[in-house]
């Protein structure tokens, strides 16, 4: 048995990685302390107690399915990198759950002063949530990082990412609950700006690139789980029942209108009126991103709709037209397209909660106070009353995504370059878009490149009953 040495440095950091995460967790980590359970779970004084939805364990259930299942399935949509798109999203989850257990941790308590981090099932679903960012990013260049360097992204990525998520929350006091500026706006410009430096030639000539009848079918398994969980992902942070209630009717209200209208612009841009799978697939899922920062704000039913209604228009127009331009013009490969299904709809998502801030003087106290606490007057008894005026308060949300955005492609760019390092083994030639150079990959399990349909990167249309009868008339079988 030979051992290559690229093959040795991956285990090797990945080991190294899991040891320090470990360490440094059995060192200042911890669990809850006991003398919190009774404000945690509700504990009367004769003993019972009824766990709070802050806490329960459903929450984090459906956001952990979404990023180990939604997100890997999604991705399964390449005809040669089925493999990796789902074996390499849980193993880098698996690792930045981890590492974003701790620099959290050190963020958000003092390390310095004898003070240990907490380990919680809330704090859980903001590790699941730190992830998400890295898994974004990794839909930017996917099929064309090895697994060192996507292993590395994600280390560079959750610091980065917890870092500007700290000075939009913690400094300038904004609301972001569904985190599509924290999360999806982040990742998305991070993860093209990466995509940008790590650019080859070597892109245009690969044959590995589409996808066939199946792959198309095991993503959309992706894209319906994603679909249903999306309301547990905006509205589990919410701070009240009500709250959350409108968070979750909000963000299913977006995603049916956007669903709606995605089916209908599709068919609209396409010369033969047909439905193109890569719409399908993603952008019926921008209504989630496009309502994340406001869901559980009062903008009424139809509101959510709007929102849900825009996303998909430009979701499927990006696809359509900005992609290609971006990649002729920009030298952006974008492999999943998440500029179309996070980028831009994060921005407006980010666009929308600080119009919404600004009126936010209609609204009722009792909606002030759950979401924008910053609008009252210092002495007004109100806690994390700032003086802000509703306008004022729209503009710190306005300011956050202008700084999400450009951190997000100073981050990507460094992290890029140090990607781009000869050491990190970066595919190239026919190993992009491929999974046999890190997989074990059964003999002929694949379509031969004649057979792939092209339309998940040009503007050619193989229609599915066409691939159908391509592979009908070849027979693939797996090696005993």
């Amino acid at each position: 048995m030979s051992v290559t040495f690229k093959s040795i440095k991956f285990s090797t950091l990945v080991l190294l990685l899991q040891v320090a995460f470990i360490i440094i967790i059995g060192i200042f980590g911890d669990y809850q302390p006991n003398e919190n359970y009774p404000k945690l779970h509700n504990i009367s004084d004769d003993g019972s107690w009824e766990e709070t939805p802050q806490a329960s364990y459903p929450n984090f259930q459906d956001v952990n399915a979404m990023i180990f299942v939604g997100f890997g399935f999604l991705m399964t949509f390449l005809k040669s990198y089925g493999f990796g798109a789902v074996g390499l999203n849980l193993m880098v989850s698996a690792i930045c759950v981890q590492w974003a257990a701790i620099v959290r941790g050190f963020i958000h308590n003092d390390i310095i002063g004898g003070e240990k981090f907490h380990i919680t099932v809330v704090d859980m679903v903001t590790y699941d949530f730190a992830t998400a960012t890295v898994l974004i990013s990794f839909g930017a260049v996917l099929g064309k990082v090895s697994p060192v360097q996507l292993v590395i992204m994600g280390i560079f990525e959750v610091l980065l990412a917890q870092i500007n998520e700290y000075i939009g929350i913690d400094l300038l006091h904004v609301r972001d609950i569904g985190e599509s500026m924290f999360i999806h706006t982040f990742g998305a410009y991070f993860g093209l700006a990466v995509a940008r430096v790590l650019y080859t030639p070597d892109v245009e000539k690969s044959n590995k690139e589409g996808s066939v009848y199946h792959s198309d079918i095991f993503a959309m398994i992706g894209t319906v789980f994603l679909w249903i969980y999306w309301p547990s992902f905006n509205g589990g942070f919410a701070d009240d029942q009500q709250q959350r209630d409108r968070a979750y009717l909000n963000t299913f209200l977006s995603l049916c209108a956007c669903t709606a209208v995605t089916f209908a612009i599709s068919s609209l841009v396409d010369k033969e009126g047909r439905l193109n799978m890569v719409h399908v697939q993603n952008s019926t899922l921008a209504g989630g991103v496009a309502v994340g920062a406001s869901a559980q704000m009062p903008m009424h039913p139809f509101g959510a709709m709007i929102f849900g209604c825009v996303a998909g228009l430009i979701s499927v127009l990006g696809y359509r037209f900005l992609t290609p331009l971006m990649r002729k013009y920009m030298k952006i490969h974008d492999t999943c397209g998440v500029n179309n299904l996070h980028g831009m709809p994060g921005l407006l998502a980010a666009i929308g909660a600080a119009v919404l801030a600004g009126i936010s003087g209609s609204w009722s106290e009792h909606d002030r106070r759950a979401i924008f606490p910053e609008t009252f007057d210092g002495d007004s008894g109100v806690e994390g009353a700032l003086g802000r005026t509703p306008v004022e308060q729209g503009g710190y949300q306005f300011l956050v995504v202008v700084i999400t955005f450009f951190f997000a492609i100073a981050g990507g760019t460094f992290t890029g370059f140090i990607l781009k390092l000869p050491i990190w083994n970066q595919p190239k030639d026919n190993k992009i878009f491929n999974d046999s150079d890190n997989w074990e990959v059964p003999e002929h399990s694949v379509p031969e490149p004649e057979l792939f349909n092209m339309y998940k990167v040009s503007n050619s249309h193989s229609t599915p009953m066409e691939v159908e009868e391509k592979l009908l008339q070849n027979t693939f079988t797996i090696k005993e």
